[in-house]
């Protein structure tokens, strides 16, 4: 609305215009939004499920952490009794002084695996914080079990490849952004030629005063009504490149989109690979090397007792234990950390490859690494 005012003159002008093209291509516009909107949508779910795998994790870490303290805890008030029993004995000259340093630097080097392992707890309880978002009471609030969970019984899992590219959200992703790159795609296509046309109504008052003469004014008015087309056509520009540029970026994205397919049924195939390896060497820990590393152990102190070996072969065998036990802990975690893995490989958001393992186990002296 435009208002033009002088001494005699009043002048009104009023008018609406529009884009047809814009109008014309609302629907196929509003499909474009709805894809790109579906996309944000998957990608904010991708962002929920990562951030789900990533506590899932650490949760499994911590637990794992809490576990290898207990074990410590327990190895090293063995120690401690036996280290006690040995000074008695150096005192009463029943063991020489080398077979109680023995004794002696075995407790020592346990009670430095478990600062190092209750350092590592602590650390493992802040990442898991940081990742669920406590504070205040909450931190007191929040409890973690001592142990992992019992393992459970393996199922048997049947197309796994195309389980993942029927579920994954990243894939879904990645077709609505196809799909609304290919209409976009036909939209450009359609309007190369013209940029824009623009509809214009017009409405017009104007009103004035003359002289007539006889010493008087006579008032004028008019109205006059005016329907305008303009239309916007680039003359040096067909559109051509415009439409290239379209074309090479949903090439793009189609190929982007077969690459994905080809790595998700990669990461399946790994991640099922890594479940069920984790899972049987965490069963042969639980089933062979414990029951067998106790055995061992019991026998050396009824041969110690009996005095048929020396206190180098008990030492040996009780710390062998104990790495025995820190091991077998952290293959469970490690089969618990691939169980998410592998069910976020089959849906999508937080997928880390070949089961991650964080927390590294407490060092020792003479430990082997796991």
């Amino acid at each position: 609305i435009a208002r033009t005012t002088a001494s005699l003159a009043l002048e009104i002008e009023r008018q609406i215009s529009g884009s047809i093209l814009a109008l014309a291509t609302l629907p196929a516009r509003t499909q474009i939004a709805n894809d790109r909107f579906r996309s944000a949508q998957l990608r904010t779910l991708e962002n929920v499920l990562k951030l789900a795998a990533d506590t899932r994790r650490q949760y499994y870490r911590a637990v794992a952490a809490n576990q290898q303290v207990a074990a410590l805890v327990q190895a090293k008030s063995t120690a401690e009794a036996t280290a006690e029993l040995f000074k008695r004995l150096g005192e009463s000259g029943g063991v020489n002084k080398l077979n109680q340093a023995r004794d002696f630097v075995f407790y020592a080097e346990t009670g430095a695996q478990l600062a190092q392992a209750r350092i590592q707890q602590r650390i493992e309880r802040e990442k898991l914080i940081r990742l669920m978002g406590l504070w205040g009471q909450d931190l007191v609030a929040l409890r973690l079990p001592a142990s992992l969970p019992q393992m459970p019984r393996l199922a048997t899992v049947r197309e796994v490849e195309a389980e993942a590219l029927k579920r994954r959200v990243d894939l879904q992703m990645a077709r609505a952004d196809l799909d609304a790159l290919a209409k976009s795609l036909g939209l450009t296509q359609a309007t190369r030629l013209i940029a824009d046309i623009d509809l214009l109504g017009r409405r017009t008052y104007d009103r004035e005063f003359k002289d007539n003469g006889a010493g008087g004014l006579d008032r004028e008015s008019r109205r006059t009504r005016t329907l305008e087309l303009e239309l916007e056509i680039p003359i040096f520009d067909f559109g051509q490149s415009r439409v290239a540029q379209a074309e090479e970026t949903y090439m793009q994205a189609a190929n982007k989109l077969a690459e994905k397919a080809v790595n998700i049924r990669s990461e399946a195939r790994e991640a099922y690979q890594v479940w069920r390896g984790t899972h049987d060497v965490s069963r042969l820990y639980q089933g062979q090397v414990l029951p067998l590393r106790k055995i061992i152990q019991e026998e050396s102190l009824l041969q110690y007792n009996g005095m048929l070996i020396d206190v180098t072969q008990l030492i040996a065998d009780a710390r062998g234990r104990m790495m025995s036990q820190v091991a077998a802990i952290n293959a469970k975690r490690d089969f618990f950390i691939a169980d998410v893995d592998f069910k976020h490989a089959l849906i999508g958001g937080g997928v880390s490859g070949a089961a991650a393992s964080g927390g590294a186990a407490p060092q020792g002296g003479g430990e082997p690494g796991h």
